[in-house]
């Protein structure tokens, strides 16, 4: 393999959006933008679906303002998709076409900007590209609030998803203890298999704010023994706030709401869409306990709050884009961008780059450490306060218009390939 090599570029993004998968973008397309090994910068509509069907986007003909404007813009700009691509010893089709795409626009460099399935997507081009004896450079940009990636210490997307949730939290404490009668408030945050996010509200517990209990999809759950924590915690104070992650799951790891996800949508990958949890143990509790009970479901409002977003994740975000190009162009390929955390002298956190396979990463998840959840199975504890806390820091400043956010408005101009 060469060091130098010309061509084009894509970047794609794919799996659910965060409120700085954006900045990760900027990061690619600003840097690859400004290289001289890079002939045109492309943008891949929905993912690795817009390669399949030749619907790129000519990125160098887009206005450089509102390019910028992606930094804080939220969801993902490029359009996202869930789509998986079977095994190429089982089936090149989607490969061959992929191939094509990247001989019909020299493109030289790939960039997929995901989660999990995003990077076994990534891993799979990589393989088959060099396989065909194809040169072309291939880096997975992480991203995901759920912060589940193998090989990185944190990933882009789920500090500022902390951020709200832990805001949030904070907010829904004050506002459920100024009536003089009680309530038990039912939080229900994302987190299929991995609790860090669920587990952030505990940052505004800490805070003396937040959740009175908190459960991982890390620890089983007995809803005898919730419903019993629910009324000790009540009984005390005559009041109860909770949060519980979507993915909570019995001894089995039958999920407590499977009764209730009987015909839920199901993706490429296989995953149910989750959710009605908190309305269900709502219930439960109000049939224990008849008082008042108020169920909330974070939903895509975690993943899309721009506006609460963590300044810390907006810029180590861009730093992923930037840095997996600079690597690419280096001569690297078969890698993702991943953080690793360091201090400097005065204590100030420090984020680094390393570099782990792409082999490594796809389908891995990286769960909450025991050492991180309580005795009991219903809080946190101190370490992973002080894993979040440098994360969250710093305050997201977008552009406003009339007391409102301005996002990013992008033409997406169709690509044309050189003659």
């Amino acid at each position: 393999m060469t060091i130098k090599l010309k061509g084009a570029c894509i970047i794609g993004q794919s799996g659910g959006p965060t409120s700085v998968i954006n900045a990760s973008a900027y990061g690619v397309i600003k840097t690859a933008l400004a290289s001289p090994d890079i002939t045109k910068v492309y943008g891949a509509a929905h993912g690795i679906r817009g390669v399949l069907d030749d619907v790129l986007y000519d990125m160098g003909a887009e206005d450089g303002r509102e390019l910028a404007l992606l930094m804080n813009t939220p969801s993902s700009a490029l359009g996202s998709c869930r789509y998986k691509l079977k095994d190429s010893a089982v089936d090149e089709t989607d490969y061959k076409r992929i191939l094509e795409i990247f001989k019909k626009y020299d493109v030289r460099y790939f960039f997929y900007n995901g989660g999990n399935d995003s990077m076994d997507t990534c891993n799979k081009i990589s393989k088959y590209m060099q396989k065909q004896g194809y040169e072309c450079r291939i880096m997975g940009v992480p991203k995901t609030i759920d912060n589940d990636l193998f090989g990185t210490d944190h990933c882009p997307g789920f500090a500022s998803a902390a951020k709200y949730v832990a805001t949030t939290c904070m907010e829904l404490y004050l506002d459920a203890r100024v009536y003089d009668k009680g309530m038990v408030c039912v939080l229900e945050c994302m987190g299929r298999h991995a609790g860090w996010l669920t587990g952030a509200s505990g940052v505004a517990t800490f805070r003396g704010m937040g959740p009175d209990l908190i459960y991982l999809p890390e620890r089983v759950f007995d809803l005898e023994k919730f419903l019993d924590d629910v009324e000790a915690v009540y009984r005390k104070q005559g009041n109860c706030l909770v949060a519980v992650s979507e993915g909570a799951h019995d001894e089995n790891g039958t999920l407590i709401v499977e009764a209730a996800l009987e015909n839920a949508t199901v993706d490429a990958f296989g995953h149910k869409q989750l959710g009605g949890l908190a309305a269900f143990l709502a219930e439960k509790v109000k049939e224990r306990m008849n008082v008042k009970v108020r169920a909330i479901e974070f939903s895509l409002m975690q993943r899309c709050a721009a506006h609460s977003a963590s300044q810390t994740d907006v810029e180590e975000s861009f730093l992923s884009g930037k840095t997996a190009v600079e690597y690419a162009v280096s001569g690297i390929t078969d890698k993702m961008v991943g953080f690793e955390r360091s201090f400097d002298e005065n204590g100030k956190y420090v984020c680094n780059i390393r570099l782990i396979d792409l082999a490594d990463v796809a389908n891995t998840e990286k769960k909450v450490p025991d050492s991180m959840i309580n005795a009991a199975g219903n809080g946190i504890t101190q370490e992973f306060v002080d894993y979040v806390l440098p994360l969250l820091e710093g305050e997201a400043r977008p552009v406003y218009e009339h007391g409102v956010p301005r996002f990013a408005r992008l033409k997406k101009v169709r690509a044309v390939p050189n003659k």
